[in-house]
Order: structure tokens, then C-alpha cells, then sequence
């Protein structure tokens, strides 16, 4: 039976091999609110491990909230270079605190900072504030090793389905779905 992983990183590594972007694990991912509404917004694929993808950020901004309250979730990958698109939907878990520990520590000084300082989605008075604050951060923590906030982790998204769209300018798209079942993954093909 055909594992979707597998397709994934082959495309993946074809993408990462030939993107002029610079933030190659760029996704959509999108929430579902408290009022029904759904959320979408860029961020960074982290990994992928035991069949999930992985991303970090407050668990107090929108999406950590919008998580923790819902936790059906869809990622979008779109790589123009190749025009190629992945679709993702499932089930969005937190990363154990260890987990959480080890990915913050990867992040850059900068990114360490933001995450210490900042309150991510909270209003500002003005954009100065928000440099203000930032410099204020990196001189206060010039010379000391920056700790986790307890409101920083991330999540695994576990898929329930992932389609697979190659693009073509006939419009007749090569669309793949898989949806998971108990034995693994049921594949499909979908009409453009």
C-alpha cells in the first residue's frame, strides 16, 4: 500500500532543491475559531515525524488557541517552481514539553527574543513600541541564554487526508487523494 509520506518528502526535496524562496517549508495552515470562522495564516513545516508535520509558535496567539479549542486543522503547501500543491487535513496535537524545548532552541537569537518579549497577535500603540520593545529585549538579553516561555510550544498535525495536485496547463490536473484508514492509506484519484 502507498504511503503519501514518501510522496511528500520526494516532492518536498525536489521543491527545496529548486526554490528561489527563501523560507522553503512556507505552508498554509489554517484553524478553525471559536466563532466558527476559519483562520489561515503562513508558517514554517518544522519536520516531519511519526507520519506528522511539525510546527511551532504561541500557544496564546490565534492558532494556539484556535487549536486548543478545535483541533481539526489543514495545511497547504503550494511550490510554484514545480507546480505542484499539497493538501492536508487532520488533527492537530501539542508537542511534549521536551519536544518544545529542543525546537525552540534551534530558533535564532532574534527569534528567541520575539517569542520572550512579544505576546504574538496582542494590539501594540504603534510600530515604534514594537522596535522599542525589540531593542530593549536584545540589550537585556545580550549575555544570558534565553528560556522557553511556558506560553511557547508547537504541534503535530496528524493527517486524516493528503491530496496531491500536479499542475498542468491543460487544467487537466493529476489530483491523488489518500485518506487514512485502519490497514494505512486508501488512494484515489480525483477529476481536475
Amino acid at each position: 500500500m502507498e504511503n503519501p509520506f514518501k510522496k511528500f518528502e520526494d516532492w518536498y526535496s525536489t521543491h527545496r532543491k529548486v526554490t528561489k524562496a527563501s523560507l522553503s517549508g512556507a505552508c498554509c495552515f489554517t484553524t478553525i475559531g471559536k466563532d466558527g470562522y476559519p483562520n489561515s495564516r503562513f508558517v514554517s513545516l518544522k519536520e516531519i515525524k511519526s507520519e506528522a508535520f511539525v510546527i511551532t509558535g504561541s500557544l496564546q496567539s490565534r492558532k494556539g488557541l484556535d487549536v486548543i479549542h478545535t483541533p481539526k486543522v489543514s495545511l497547504t503547501f503550494w511550490w510554484s517552481e514545480t507546480k505542484k500543491q499539497v493538501r492536508v487535513q487532520g488533527i492537530a496535537k501539542e508537542l511534549s514539553e521536551v519536544e518544545s524545548l529542543e525546537y525552540f532552541s534551534n530558533r535564532s537569537r532574534e527569534s528567541k527574543v520575539v517569542s520572550t518579549v512579544f505576546e504574538q497577535g496582542k494590539e501594540i500603540k504603534s510600530f515604534d513600541e514594537l522596535t522599542t520593545r525589540f531593542e530593549e529585549g536584545l540589550q537585556k538579553y545580550e549575555s544570558q541564554e534565553l528560556v522557553k516561555p511556558q506560553r511557547w510550544s508547537g504541534f503535530y498535525v496528524k493527517p486524516i487526508r493528503m491530496e496531491f495536485m500536479e499542475f498542468k496547463k491543460t487544467r487537466l490536473h493529476k489530483r491523488i487523494h489518500f485518506h487514512k484508514v485502519q490497514e494505512g492509506w486508501e488512494k484515489t484519484y480525483l477529476q481536475p
